[in-house]
Parts: structure tokens; C-alpha cells; sequence
């Protein structure tokens, strides 16, 4: 029999020897920068059949594990359970949707629904959200013959993860591959952890470091949205920035402009600053992402921020293909949680672990907040700003035609929809207090992934604002059906 400290010495030997290989995967470099090809929304959204070209549809997905993946699962079924007419012709509701940012959580059903389409919904419970994924990493985690796979190497946890996530989901599938799909446009978000900067997985992003994105796991997409800080390792990429001939799109250009006539918004601002600090090779080789909720965790900031470039710059719009887009949808699938604690009943603090998890918290669920509002803000200030130049090229002496074509120059004749599901909105406190106590964690009771799947198809019914929506674009809400039933 083998003495303890010998066997020690074993694995640690084994450790050492396989560690060698334990490499990360490297991000190829592109020669140019190609804005007319790659996976790009603009590119890819003209290809999705019988595709309302006059309506943009967009899914915001927010973090939270299972429970965010399982929850706006749960608005997939309920756009695929929901007719419209389109053309004089009866069409599911899910078959609008134009594009997909998913944060952790959320980003597992963006891309597999960008992967699988409708067989998303025989596979996924089975795939993923049924499946103990948590324990699984863990288990993992505490294996020492597995440890050569992110211990003396450039590779990680999360490398270790994506190769799981391959294994049971997305079977090495690149962003290549859903190119000619004809699939919504999926984007993974993450966060630059040097700088705070949001970084995502579509290839206008991947131009500011000169790298292609077409090569690209879905996986280690998935991955590094998800990486936790300290519970996951972030994910290295190479920066080949400033190498490929990048230039800045119209919108971008526009805020440069130091004799623009109309003072950009202060986050386009920003957003420009942040696209030319990725470009700086020289002094940044290497980019470390982690979780996408630590820079936003409902991924609206990209939609938002998006709109306001849209509404700005009239060059942009005509650059991206938009300019005959008349209905913009936005639905935001907020999975937050909120679990109630005994805090506030004694008069000692909470310990160190509970307020360094808090201190983490607060700020981004205050921030997914801030970002919720600020697209509802947008939508009656978009409103706004159009009715008013009308108003004043009509004080000017224009007819009522020529002031709305005057106006639609600068602002145009869109109308925006914003829908909000949360759990927030559920009216029972018992109910309400459920879901925000379930946990951030990759592993679920079924009973729970169900509950979370059936919750958001009714949120979604009863919200005026979504129906609303559903009347604009001539359809009629199904009727209710159960989790467990129907799906």
C-alpha cells in the first residue's frame, strides 16, 4: 500500500508533468478589418427569412446562472407561442426577433437558440438547464488529476469550463457556423476587468483588437461571460489592435468631431474613448474578460447605448441599414434576485464574506436599474424630440407634410417599445419572494427551471406594455399553458 505522503508526491508529480500543456486557446488575427463581412448584425439580420424588415426585435438577457438561462428561456417559448400577422400571412412571434445580448446566465439561451432554433426547445432542458452543471464544475475543481488543466499553464478554470459547456451544449460550434443559419444575431457580453469596459462577442467588438471572430467557440463565449471573478479565472485573449486597418464607424466619427453642431451623448462619449483604448496593442498585448454583469448585467447598455448612436448621427443609420426601420421592440429579461436577510433586526453588523458578496451586488443591480430606465426614458424622449421639430418647422410656415419629412431627417418616424420582465412584477409577495431567493448558481431543482419558464411567459401576458406590442404588430396573446404542459 501506498504511504499518503507518497501518493502526495505522486500527484504532485503528475501535476507538474501534464502541466505543461495546460495552454489557453489563442484568438487569431484578421490582416483587415472588413466591416461589410463577419458575424455582425447588420450583416446577418437581412438573412433571417420572411423577416419583418421594418420592425427591429431585440432580447436583452440578463445574468444569474440557471435561473436567468431558465427564465428567459421562458420568454423564447412565450414569442413562439404568440401569433402575429405579417403580409396577410399568421407568424409565430419568436420568428421576429432580430438580435439576442446575453449576460452569463442569459447567454447560454442567446447562443443556443442562435445554434439550434427550434430544436432549442426539445434539447435545452436536457442539455443544460435539468443538468447539474455547478456540481459538475466543482467536482472538477476538486480533482487533482484534473488540475493540470489550469495549474502552472495560460489556461484556466474557465478554459476548463468551456471545454465542459462544448461537451454538453454548443459541440465546438464557432460563430462561423452560424453565420448562414438565418438565425437572430447572438452576442455574449463580457467585461474588460482592467478598465471596467464592456467587451461582447460580435465581430464589431473583435475589430477594435484586430481578431476574427468567425474562429471562435461558442463556448468559450458562453465562458468568459460567465466567469465570475475569483470563482471562475477570466479569460485571456491576444489584442492585435491598431494592425488591421481599423476605422471607426460613421456614429464614432461624428462624436471626433469637434465642430459637430449637436453635443453627443456623454455615454457615446465614453464608448469612443473605450474602442480606442482596446486598439492599443502596444501597451495592452493581452485582454483578461470576466463576467459580463460586472460591467452591465442585463446587456441593455449595448442596446442603449446602440439607439443613441442610431438617433444621432443619420450617417450611421445609413451605414448599418437601418434607415427603413419604422418599429424598434426592446425586451429586457431581468433575472435578478434579492434574498432577504436578518441584517437589519441586530444590532452587529454582517460579517466580512456577507458584505464583500453584498458590496458586489448592490452596485450592479442598481446599475441594471439605472439601464432598465434609461431605455423607457428613451423611448418617450425619442417621442418627444420628434413631436418638437415638427412643432417647429410647423412655427416656421412648413405644411404638415414637409414638417414630418424635415423632421424624420434628424429624428426618425419610429415608434419604440420597451417591455420590462422581471420578477418584480409579480404581484403575490409569497411568489415574488420565491423567485428572488432562488440562487445564482449553474444547478436548479426541475420543479424550480419549470416554475421559472411558466412565470415568464405570464409576466409577459399581463404586461401593458407587451401588449401593447403584440396588438402593433397585429397579433393576439395565446392562452395561458403550464410548464409542464404544452411546452
Amino acid at each position: 500500500m501506498i504511504a499518503p505522503k507518497a501518493r502526495l508526491t505522486l500527484w504532485l508529480a503528475a501535476i507538474m508533468v501534464l502541466a505543461g500543456c495546460a495552454s489557453r486557446p489563442v484568438n487569431e488575427p484578421i490582416a483587415r478589418a472588413d466591416p461589410a463581412s463577419g458575424y455582425r448584425p447588420y450583416v446577418l439580420i437581412p438573412k433571417i427569412p420572411n423577416n419583418d424588415p421594418t420592425t427591429l426585435f431585440l432580447l436583452a438577457f440578463s445574468g444569474g446562472g440557471t435561473r436567468a438561462a431558465a427564465f428567459s428561456y421562458g420568454v423564447l417559448e412565450e414569442l413562439r407561442r404568440t401569433e402575429i400577422v405579417a403580409d396577410g400571412k399568421k407568424r409565430r412571434l419568436v420568428d421576429e426577433v432580430d438580435g439576442m445580448v446575453g449576460v452569463s446566465g442569459g447567454s447560454f439561451t442567446a447562443l443556443s437558440y442562435a445554434l439550434y432554433g427550434d430544436r432549442l426547445f426539445s434539447e435545452y432542458e436536457e442539455r443544460f438547464l435539468k443538468r447539474d452543471v455547478q456540481g459538475w464544475l466543482t467536482s472538477q475543481l476538486l480533482n487533482p488529476f484534473s488540475w493540470h488543466k489550469f495549474v502552472g499553464g495560460t489556461a484556466g478554470r474557465s478554459d476548463m469550463a468551456a471545454d465542459y459547456y462544448d461537451e454538453i451544449l454548443f459541440q465546438g460550434a464557432t460563430f462561423g457556423d452560424l453565420m448562414n443559419k438565418g438565425a437572430p444575431a447572438a452576442i455574449a457580453a463580457a467585461t474588460d476587468i482592467s478598465t471596467g469596459a464592456r467587451f461582447a462577442f460580435y465581430q464589431q467588438d473583435f475589430d477594435l483588437i484586430c481578431s476574427d471572430l468567425s474562429k471562435m467557440r461558442l463556448a468559450r463565449a458562453a465562458a468568459t461571460s460567465s466567469a465570475v471573478p475569483v470563482v471562475l479565472s477570466a479569460m485571456t485573449f491576444n489584442n492585435y489592435g491598431g494592425t488591421c486597418g481599423y476605422q471607426p464607424p460613421a456614429w464614432a466619427r461624428d462624436v471626433a468631431d469637434p465642430d459637430a453642431r449637436v453635443r453627443p451623448s456623454a455615454r457615446s462619449v465614453q464608448r469612443y474613448k473605450e474602442m480606442q483604448d482596446f486598439q492599443n496593442s502596444k501597451e495592452r498585448p493581452y485582454l483578461h474578460l470576466v463576467d459580463g454583469g460586472v460591467a452591465d448585467n442585463i446587456g441593455g447598455r449595448l442596446i442603449l447605448e446602440s439607439l443613441e448612436q442610431l438617433g444621432a448621427s443619420a450617417s450611421f443609420r445609413e451605414e448599418a441599414g437601418v434607415g427603413g426601420v419604422r418599429r424598434v421592440v426592446i425586451i429586457v429579461v431581468n433575472a435578478r434576485s434579492s434574498p432577504r436577510t436578518e441584517w437589519d433586526k441586530s444590532e452587529n453588523p454582517p460579517g466580512m464574506v456577507s458584505q464583500l458578496l453584498q458590496s458586489a451586488s448592490v452596485p450592479i443591480d442598481r446599475y441594471s436599474f439605472e439601464t432598465i430606465e434609461a431605455i423607457k426614458d428613451r423611448v418617450q424622449i425619442y417621442t418627444w424630440r420628434r413631436d418638437l421639430r415638427i412643432a417647429q418647422f410647423r412655427l416656421a410656415g412648413a405644411t404638415e407634410a414637409e414638417a414630418e419629412a424635415k423632421a424624420n431627417a434628424i429624428v426618425p418616424n419610429v415608434d419604440l417599445y420597451a417591455v420590462s420582465v422581471s420578477f418584480d412584477e409579480i404581484s403575490d409577495p409569497q411568489e415574488r419572494a420565491y423567485f428572488m431567493e432562488l440562487p445564482t448558481s449553474f444547478v436548479l431543482p426541475p420543479e424550480a427551471v419549470d416554475r421559472l419558464r411558466d412565470v415568464a411567459g405570464r409576466l409577459m401576458r399581463q404586461s401593458p406594455d407587451y401588449q401593447r406590442m403584440v396588438r402593433a404588430l397585429g397579433g393576439t396573446l395565446p392562452e395561458p399553458a403550464g410548464a409542464a404542459t404544452g411546452r
